[in-house]
């Protein structure tokens, strides 16, 4: 199993009735440096059981001091996001992965067009330090509904002015995605973060407007589907072990004491 690193929970903050921020400092020394677009895999005690949930760092890089992530309440939830939402507190420790980066911004790019959807701006925020940072070429699209998943929508209008675009389902707006593709410059890349519609939709325009593969990013906010339960034979035991539907065969290899790397 990869390190881990011992945290407390130093701030809470309710950003909307399903989107719940949480601030981590290490418990000793510092905290490890991370690029924008990281993770961190947040490990939940929930049930007998220990889910590993990967969650955006949306803070900014250059601060050593503290991780933060924001959290959304799912109503599918395997119980992860309840428990983040519904037990931990301010002074609870918890133990979390070292940052891992799978979604990094392309440092050629001449111009970086984010596109998020509710939950999936958390990513981003962490972008928008380090462009404005460096003084970058970028523009934001922001779809949510105001009251419940417009978490930052308001910060970051006021923080970018012209180079921030949301869009409202609650007051009927709508993001036309084709119009992200027309009039930019040669160079620009395009990261997307939310459902997996906006991703499939994103993904088939790039295509028919001619742009390669390189220069379309995605992030998807989507726990997998349950699957079917099943039967695992250990080639060196012999040991059998069911695995039920919604857990995955490394929480049942876990939870039946084997150790595993």
């Amino acid at each position: 199993m990869s390190a881990m690193l011992e945290v407390q929970v130093t701030a809470v903050r309710q950003l909307t009735p399903v989107v719940r921020e949480f601030t981590f400092a290490a418990l000793d020394g510092s905290l490890p440096g991370f690029s924008c677009g990281s993770h961190v895999q947040v490990v939940l005690p929930i049930e007998g059981r220990t889910l590993r949930n990967a969650y955006s760092l949306l803070s900014d890089p250059r601060d050593r001091g503290t991780y933060r992530i924001a959290v959304r309440l799912q109503d599918d939830s395997r119980g992860g996001s309840r428990y983040l939402h519904e037990r931990v507190r301010v002074g609870d420790r918890l133990q979390i992965g070292v940052p891992s980066n799978l979604f990094a911004l392309h440092s050629q790019a001449r111009h970086h067009i984010l596109v998020a959807g509710g939950i999936g701006i958390t990513p981003f925020m962490a972008y928008l330090s380090e462009l404005q940072a460096q003084g970058a070429s970028f523009e934001l699209h922001y779809a949510y509904r105001s009251g419940l998943t417009d978490a930052y929508a308001s910060e970051l209008c006021e923080r970018l002015g012209e180079r921030f675009r949301g869009y409202d389902a609650a007051a009927g707006q709508r993001l036309h995605c084709a119009e992200l593709f027309s009039g930019k410059p040669l160079g620009s890349h395009l990261y997307v973060c939310g459902p997996q519609r906006l991703l499939d939709e994103l993904k088939t325009l790039a295509e028919c407007h001619g742009w390669s593969a390189g220069r379309l990013h995605w992030e998807a906010f989507a726990a997998p589907e349950p699957g079917e339960p099943f039967t695992v034979e250990l080639a060196r035991s012999g040991q059998r072990l069911q695995v039920a539907g919604d857990h995955s065969l490394l929480e049942a290899l876990e939870a039946a004491g084997v150790e595993v790397p």
